[in-house]
């Protein structure tokens, strides 16, 4: 009791309960990580229709003054000052080893540079940006904002009987908005590889907003669980599982988070922390020991996380760290990181189950199309 009772719970608590939602501790919240229908109908629901995620847990922080751009920039290998209004970008924390504090997205929005950080880790997040920067901008959390993700290839439908104009948005985009009264920015993004959006919402506002949507006929809540099982589906990183202060951006396989300008070479190149390792594993000097890959099970047999990953000759070569039977391909999938040599696509490998070798293939990602919307 003592330790549910420690648990911090989000705007839309009461409503999760009312719908029966199955509750676990994440990040320090009390989250739904599914309801009645189950983790395999909500992923479909969201892969054919909409689905409504309760995301409250994350972080939201504006960056405000003149400075702040080129402030924010230092932290992270990547093109702020260039990022146009409204436009949004995914960026990653960095150690002075470069290697990653977190990886999160952000917005410029004209008057002030909004960020969206991971839950588990924004009050060190929040922190470490003080720290560095809070003498260049201010850096205003932003605790009264509830965080809603609408995603699936009708969210666009549901939505805009709600707010007016935001089909106008495309991936990585947003705007202000109203809703009876109630001040929304809105993304045309998520991490489920659907088209969809993000609302951030007061916490007053929030459960009312979340009802509305709800009333829509293509729209169901959805929880942790198919959460995780469509961004694994997407191919996208989850910190902690997949990205950690152990990994660096190139291990990662996140190359294409970092923008030419911050390359070697480039108008602005290094400037952030851990750049040498980074720039040297980027242009090949210093080539990273391990990577990122895709891996499609064989066999019917779910290969988790942690699962230690072997050459044919039964020789360990890296690891597991997310993985689960992909509910749209009906094959179990995973992420993991192999020694470089054993990167390319197509090469076999096996993962160790209960002592059993299960073969896998390492494979292209996502391993289920994304459907952004570009315009």
């Amino acid at each position: 009791m003592s330790d549910t009772a420690a648990l911090l719970t989000t705007p839309l608590n009461a409503l999760h309960l009312e719908l029966g939602a199955r509750m676990v501790p994440f990040a320090g919240y009390s989250m739904p990580v599914q309801y009645p229908a189950g983790l395999m109908a909500e992923h479909a629901h969201t892969r054919n229709a909409a689905g409504l995620f309760d995301v409250s847990h994350m972080g939201q922080l504006r960056l405000v003054g003149a400075d702040a751009a080129a402030a924010f920039e230092t932290l992270m290998p990547v093109d702020v000052i260039g990022l146009g209004l409204n436009k949004q970008r995914y960026g990653l924390l960095l150690t002075d080893a470069g290697t990653i504090i977190d990886d999160l997205m952000f917005v410029n929005r004209g008057s002030d540079i909004f960020v969206i950080v991971n839950g588990a880790c924004k009050a060190s997040d929040i922190a470490h940006i003080q720290a560095r920067i809070g003498q260049r901008c201010q850096v205003v959390p932003m605790p009264e904002r509830a965080l809603l993700a609408l995603q699936g290839p009708q969210a666009v439908a549901a939505l805009q009987r709600l707010v007016p104009g935001v089909e106008q948005l495309v991936f990585m985009t947003g705007g202000a908005y109203t809703w009876n009264e109630a001040e929304l920015y809105i993304t045309r993004s998520g991490y489920t590889g659907e088209d969809g959006f993000e609302i951030s919402v007061h916490n007053d506002q929030a459960e009312a907003l979340a009802r509305a949507l709800l009333a829509q006929p293509e729209v169901q809540p959805i929880g942790l669980g198919a959460r995780n099982s469509l961004r694994l589906e997407a191919g996208l990183c989850l910190y902690g599982n997949d990205i950690d202060t152990g990994t660096t951006p190139v291990e990662a396989g996140l190359n294409w988070a970092m923008q030419k300008v911050r390359r070697s070479g480039g108008a602005r190149a290094g400037g952030f922390p851990g750049a040498d390792r980074v720039l040297a594993q980027l242009d090949g000097s210093q080539p990273a020991t391990r990577l990122r890959v895709g891996l499609l099970a064989k066999d019917r047999i779910p290969v988790r996380e942690h699962v230690e990953l072997q050459n044919t000759d039964g020789q360990r070569i890296g690891e597991v760290t997310s993985g689960l039977l992909g509910p749209t391909i009906n094959q179990p999938i995973a992420l993991g990181y192999v020694e470089s040599g054993y990167a390319a696509l197509g090469t076999q490998v096996q993962a160790l189950v209960r002592g059993k070798a299960v073969p896998m293939e390492v494979v292209a990602l996502p391993f289920v199309p994304n459907r952004y919307h570009r315009g």
